[in-house]
């Protein structure tokens, strides 16, 4: 990093991605700021009020090298303890998917991705890794209600539209030879076998009743028999396992899964011999295994992490207090939210927005991660366009300036923090190249992201300042809840055939029956 967090100057916190400059009296230009050059300038002089207040800011958002390496020494001493026994901070799954894709896997597979807004069913084929997959897919809406509904109803609507994805392209398999199903359920799953899998506890929004504790496999194969629907589920999956081992199906530089959106997590390839929870499994030390870290979690006991007090106020507002310390900080549900509570803290308190009624602003989540993408990338005339959209008025230039700023700051800080989780697998297993490949909204849409986290794993990793690249680098992750879980099932598929069954509860047998 050319200068330290903790020196920063009044212009604002930055990064290398695109940015404004002055172009003339009452002008700016979007115009590309130049790599190495740490912090964008400042466009528009606050008043001293509002520059007293940002600066107040900037130093409570502020992590600096020292405090980045503070916070994985600890995440390291976590996700080893995840490792050696359950219900840690972070919980260090056993996927049961063991090694990365050859790379020749082919075959026919049924895909079901259970999102936050949408269910996804897929139909893929896979022709081996020279040859691009070809995907059939709809997707359905889930509706609002069901995120906090019965367990029948969520698994109703995702059999109903399983039934209605091959009623319309007229996909056909028999009790003897179901048509195989890999399932993404990207959620905190405590998993025994590839093919079985009990919830831990919801996140994301979704509250469901009767679900947390249960195996959401029997669960939802229960609902496929009730409709005979002629399906074997071979394999439950989690997204970022999925976006893992659909990337090194084509890039077998890829060392890590990672989400940076709605939340973030990663995976990664772990020795058996390494994970002392499954030491009694039988497994052969050296096997690798990949293990879901759902490090939302990390720093529950909050020792490290440098919460403000807007951050304890997101957490105790939150629908699980106390729960995923982390994930608040850094995903992309929360950055939003933060800013939102800067924003209003203000406003109440005169500062901002003085003698505007805005009675939105109260309205919790109202700000989402784009609105703040919009401000730090964005021309004057948009930024204020969206602000008459999402509050229903235009503040001042002045205004229009800090609101950059603060948007910035809360951005490079999320950039930063996720880059932790990251620094810290590569620290335990040695990593010094290679590539992440990461999915979620905030790693593919905000511009800014992939420097600031480059810079501050650069910085943990203590990489050298004049190279002229960097060695461990972001790369767009493959589809990996429909891909990524079509290449699990044929690979779990291939060793069945093979009469290797670890991992696997029933050899693949359709347990919706029993």
């Amino acid at each position: 990093m050319t200068a330290q967090l903790g020196a920063m100057r009044s212009e604002g916190l930055g990064g290398s991605g695109p940015g404004f400059e002055e172009k003339g009296q009452g002008e700016t230009e979007f115009v590309p700021i130049p790599k190495g050059r740490t912090w964008s300038k400042s466009i528009v002089p606050l008043p001293p009020t509002l520059e007293d207040e940002f600066q107040c800011l900037k130093e409570s958002f502020t992590v600096t090298t020292g405090m980045l390496k503070e916070i994985v020494d600890q995440f390291e001493k976590e996700l080893a303890e995840g490792l050696e026994k359950d219900f840690q901070n972070i919980a260090m799954y056993p996927t049961w998917v063991f090694g990365f894709p050859s790379g020749h896997e082919q075959g026919q597979f049924l895909t079901i991705d259970l999102g936050g807004t949408n269910l996804r069913v897929c139909w893929i084929t896979l022709s081996g890794h020279d040859h691009q997959p070809d995907v059939m897919q709809d997707t359905y809406r889930v509706p609002e209600h069901i995120k906090t509904g019965s367990a029948d109803e969520l698994w109703d609507l995702i059999a109903d539209s399983l039934q209605d994805f091959l009623e319309k392209h007229e996909l056909q398999g028999t009790e003897d030879e179901p048509l195989p199903l890999g399932f993404t359920f990207s959620y905190p799953v405590q998993q025994d076998y590839i093919d079985r899998g009990r919830l831990v506890t919801w996140t994301k929004g979704f509250d469901i009743k009767g679900v947390e504790q249960e195996d959401v496999v029997i669960q939802l194969g229960e609902a496929f028999s009730r409709r005979k629907l002629p399906v074997r589920i071979i394999a439950l999956i989690n997204d970022t396992v999925g976006a893992m081992i659909a990337s090194a199906y084509k890039d077998p530089e890829t060392i890590i899964g990672a989400i940076f959106g709605t939340g973030c997590n990663a995976a990664y390839m772990e020795d058996v011999g390494s994970i002392p929870k499954i030491s009694g499994s039988g497994l052969a030390p050296e096997l690798p295994l990949a293990i879901n870290c759902e490090y939302g979690a990390f720093d529950n006991s909050h020792r490290v992490l440098p919460r403000t007090k807007h951050d304890i106020e997101i957490d105790e507002e939150s629908a699980k207090p106390g729960e995923q310390a982390f994930e608040k900080m850094s995903a992309g549900l929360y950055l939003g939210e933060l800013f939102r509570l800067v924003v209003l803290d203000l406003h109440e308190r005169g500062i901002l927005f003085k003698g505007c009624d805005l009675p939105k602003l109260k309205e919790t989540y109202c700000m989402d991660t784009g609105f703040l993408s919009c401000l730090e990338n964005d021309p004057l005339e948009a930024r204020q366009a969206r602000y008459q959209a999402t509050l229903g008025f235009e503040p001042t230039p002045a205004e229009v300036e800090f609101s950059r700023l603060l948007a910035e700051v809360i951005a490079v800080r999320g950039a930063r923090l996720c880059a932790c989780g990251i620094a810290a697998i590569c620290r335990r297993k040695g990593v010094r190249s290679g590539h992440v490949a990461a999915d979620g909204s905030v790693a593919n849409k905000h511009p800014k992201f992939k420097a600031r986290w480059s810079e501050a794993l650069g910085e943990i990793l203590d990489w050298p300042a004049g190279r002229e690249s960097d060695p461990i680098t972001i790369t767009s992750a493959e589809d990996g809840s429909g891909i990524g879980a079509a290449i699990i099932t044929s690979m779990t598929m291939a060793n069945i055939r093979a009469g290797d069954l670890k991992g696997v509860r029933d050899g693949g047998q359709y347990i919706g029956k029993q």
